[in-house]
């Protein structure tokens, strides 16, 4: 049977080493902001689309959506 989703541990190191810097960046942000003494809520405000554009990235990669595309 052809498994439609494969999943290698391959695809998963490359989706993390993809989505990482784009991770750290944004949660070194939420901490700088925090550090200046910023309302809090601003530095939680930003922190839900970071860790939502990091999953559908780490998704993408993992799987291999964009390799498989076909025009």
């Amino acid at each position: 049977m052809d498994d439609r989703f494969p999943s290698t541990s391959g695809d998963r190191r490359r989706a993390v080493l993809a989505v990482l810097p784009f991770l750290a960046l944004g949660l070194a942000d939420v901490v700088l902001l925090l550090q200046w003494g910023i309302d809090p809520l601003w530095g939680f405000a930003i922190l839900p689309p970071i860790l939502f554009v990091s999953a559908l990235a780490w998704i993408a990669f993992s799987t291999d959506f964009l390799g498989e595309h076909r025009t």
